[in-house]
């Protein structure tokens, strides 16, 4: 599929919001491969939450569209002192597995190398969500060990199914 892309404007966060929605939260994920819908309910962005990334200077939410202009993909790209950390990350859920993920990882990290000579990209994954992690260990993204806690109670990140959630910090070279 042949992707364009373009930085979000402020007038794309409910567009942006819907799209992360429908990729990890409800029925409408199950159509994809990275639902989180066993794990958590609840939201997974809100518009304020959106529209302070589109507004920040040190970030940068990339916007994937589609033949066609359909927004298909989104990504979040925050600018630290020696790397970028990788964010926001959705595809719509039935083109999932089809390789638009994969091209806009791709551009991602081709982007914050152009933008910002960021070597290193951070992000970080919830540790239970084996078979997102080994797609991103195929794409050069190595696991640290390195675990932060899940925000329980903060209901800005979703409502957890589970108690045993947490983050661990994927880390891949870029130069």
């Amino acid at each position: 599929m042949s992707l364009s892309f373009r930085p979000a404007e402020v007038g794309d966060v409910a567009a942006i919001v819907a799209l992360v929605e429908s990729a990890y939260r409800g029925e409408s994920s199950r159509a994809g491969w990275t639902t989180e819908a066993d794990i958590l309910d609840g939201q997974r962005t809100d518009p304020q939450g959106v529209l302070e990334v589109v507004q920040d200077r040190q970030s940068v939410l990339l916007l994937a569209f589609s033949f066609g202009g359909t927004l298909t993909a989104c990504c979040h790209l925050e600018r630290h002192d020696d790397y970028a950390y990788f964010g926001m990350f959705a595809v719509q859920p039935t083109l999932q597995g089809g390789g638009v993920g994969k091209a806009v990882l791709a551009e991602a990290e081709r982007l914050a190398v152009k933008r910002w000579g960021i070597s290193e990209m951070h992000m970080t994954v919830i540790s239970v969500r084996e078979e997102l992690i080994a797609w991103y260990e195929r794409r050069g993204y190595r696991r640290t060990g390195r675990m932060s806690p899940f925000p329980y109670g903060d209901e800005r990140f979703g409502l957890p199914k589970r108690d045993d959630l947490e983050f661990e910090l994927l880390v891949k070279a870029l130069t």
